[in-house]
């Protein structure tokens, strides 16, 4: 067994069932063994793509994510996408080949140094130099990119190392890492702080974020909610903890939030943050929620608590095994009050849109069409004014809501969307995107025709790089520069090249039916929404 057959060996006893990549020389060895395997291999259009579907199917699966490139172009064109798995927490192994070994160091054709250029985008990297340790280092690897804190860990693989015999395959049962070792259980006496000040609370607020969905937790943290009669609100990654219709949800919070939500945590007098950085989009005044209240924060990475607000009670866990412990204790909690508060609150500051009845208006139709899905869909938002009125109006139910949170990366939406249908083939999966995040990655209709992925694509067009655009009109005075994106090509004739079925709605009146005909139809179809340029995110 040569280098190259041991990675392929390693990754079958790690159950991977897709590999997402872009061949090259310095990667051909793995790809010429994985010939021999039932991994079924995808060819993406562009290596960025490859770690953005690997990450749609580690969501929706809860399993690794996996992506192979070559050197040189090829590595330095994944780190996009390991950026953005990295921002949001996503397990991923990103392999990548490499020069030969004794050329490294040389600036030898295709030579880059991607261990060194990831650094600060993965939770660890490995450079290869010796066919016997890839058993250990592919474990390793796998171990670490889904425990802990989730993200992605890149093995860096010279192309003799591929080539060179390995004297003995043995894959490891288990990993034990002298330095790491994630906190899983929660501590007993800060669970029972948490439940003490809980039972005193007359405001509590829960502040879903990411790590939820990352741990699974939701079903734990929706019957903690209820059994303790505990609002809800989430921040853009929370989206998914709770269900839309649920009267103890109150929406997403921060600078794009809903007003309810972030009156919630203002008024709060305790805050349970869970699986959350505190960041800027979520909370951008830090001081609010630690003055004048208890602020919990409940994160498996003990790096993130105390970083952007100093908790009250700090608790180092997974959200899961925390939320299933504190279910057990009893205490006496009731927050009628609060709640019948804040449903008010939610009833009186509710968004009064005043759309352009020419276009078609983005946000309710978002709303159309997220109820018009089955309960189990998968709906991938890309970044924009798109992302913030799927945020805002797509109605939750028992599905998946995807999108880039933390790095915010245009052209997500469609290759997520197509790795989280190939996870999830019994799953309705949408990608909802503007005109401009559609054309960085609309070359990926190509993999969706070649490896037969019926993913269905909205576009949301107005001819502008709509939320820079608006940023422009709002503080520089309407002085408008590099968004105009004349010269975009005809989506009809773009669907017609691809063979793939094209709808296009200029109007609300066309728009259930239009979205009827999108969903029935079983295979890719590409759909356009002409929307106001001028529309802001309300």
């Amino acid at each position: 067994m040569n280098g190259a057959q041991a990675m392929v060996k390693c990754l079958e006893n790690e159950g991977v069932e897709v590999v997402f990549g872009y061949p090259g020389v310095a990667i051909c060895p793995f790809y010429d063994s994985i010939l021999e395997s039932d991994i079924r291999t995808v060819l993406v259009r562009s290596e960025q793509n490859a770690a953005h579907a690997a990450s749609g199917m580690a969501r929706v699966t809860g399993k690794v994510g996996v992506c192979a490139v070559t050197s040189g172009p090829g590595a330095t064109n994944l780190i996009t996408g390991v950026a953005t798995a990295f921002a949001d927490s996503i397990p991923l192994v990103c392999i990548t080949g490499q020069v030969n070994s004794e050329l490294i160091g040389s600036d030898v054709f295709q030579e880059a140094d991607i261990t060194g250029a990831v650094e600060s985008f993965v939770k660890y990297s490995y450079l290869v130099k010796n066919a016997d340790d890839l058993p250990r280092v592919f474990k390793e690897a796998f171990y670490i990119a889904n425990t802990g804190r989730k993200g992605p860990v890149l093995i860096d693989v010279p192309i003799d190392v591929q080539q060179a015999t390995i004297k003995k395959f043995k894959y490891p049962e288990s990993v034990s890492l002298r330095t790491y070792k994630p906190t899983v259980k929660g501590h007993a006496v800060q669970m029972k702080k948490v439940m003490a000040e809980l039972e005193k609370a007359k405001r509590p607020v829960i502040c879903a974020g990411g790590g939820v969905l990352l741990s699974d937790a939701q079903e734990y943290m929706r019957e903690f909610s209820h059994k303790y009669r505990v609002p809800v609100v989430s921040t853009m990654m929370g989206i998914g903890a709770m269900r839309s219709d649920d009267p103890l949800y109150f929406g997403m919070v921060g600078n794009n939030g809903a007003a309810y939500a972030n009156r919630a945590m203002n008024e709060a007098d305790m805050v349970i943050m869970v699986g959350a950085r505190v960041a800027d989009r979520a909370v951008n005044q830090p001081e609010i929620i630690t003055k004048n209240k208890v602020l919990v924060h409940m994160d498996v990475d003990p790096a993130e608590i105390g970083k952007n607000a100093g908790p009250t009670i700090p608790l180092v866990g997974d959200a899961k095994h925390i939320f299933v412990d504190m279910l057990e204790q009893e205490i006496e909690c009731r927050h009628e009050e609060w709640i019948e508060t804040l449903t008010g609150y939610r009833e009186m500051m509710q968004l009064k849109r005043h759309p352009n009845p020419e276009y078609v208006d983005p946000a309710e139709f978002v709303r159309r069409l997220s109820e018009k899905m089955d309960e189990k869909a998968i709906y991938v938002a890309d970044v924009g004014q798109n992302q913030i009125w799927s945020c805002k109006n797509y109605q939750m139910r028992d599905g998946f809501f995807l999108t880039s949170g933390g790095m915010g990366t245009m052209g997500y939406s469609i290759p997520a969307a197509l790795g989280a249908k190939l996870g999830c083939p019994d799953r309705q999966s949408v990608a909802v995107c503007g005109d401009g995040s559609f054309q960085m990655s609309m070359m990926e209709l190509a993999t969706m025709c070649q490896h037969h992925v019926p993913v269905k694509i909205v576009v949301m067009k107005n001819g502008y790089l709509g939320m820079v655009r608006e940023y422009q009109q709002n503080s520089c005075g309407g002085r408008y520069s590099v968004v105009d994106l004349s010269g975009s090509p005809d989506l009809s004739k773009i669907a017609e090249a691809y063979g793939i079925p094209f709808i296009r709605i200029h109007t609300m009146d066309e728009a259930d039916a239009a979205i009827d005909r999108l969903l029935a139809n079983d295979e890719s179809v590409l759909m356009e929404c002409v929307i106001d340029p001028m529309d802001v995110v309300k």
